[in-house]
């Protein structure tokens, strides 16, 4: 996923779908073993949504950033 040329605003939306839309069910397909796995991602969903409620810029860099290193 290539959002090198979007702003935060932009980037972190589609990041966050990405991730619930596509890396969590891809985990949740393994079974038991990835609850770890798919708590961390949700806890980090929250935090950028979170963040972006509330306009904290801080927040949504971190969000971002936990978010792309979730690999499939």
């Amino acid at each position: 996923m290539d959002v090198s040329n979007e702003s935060l605003g932009e980037a972190l939306p589609k990041v966050m779908a990405y991730i619930r839309d596509t890396v969590i069910p891809a985990y949740e397909s393994i079974g038991p073993t990835s609850i770890f796995a798919v708590s961390m991602m949700k806890l980090d969903l929250d935090l950028a949504a979170r963040s972006m409620a509330e306009e904290d810029l801080v927040g949504m860099i971190k969000a971002y950033k936990s978010l792309t290193e979730y690999k499939l």
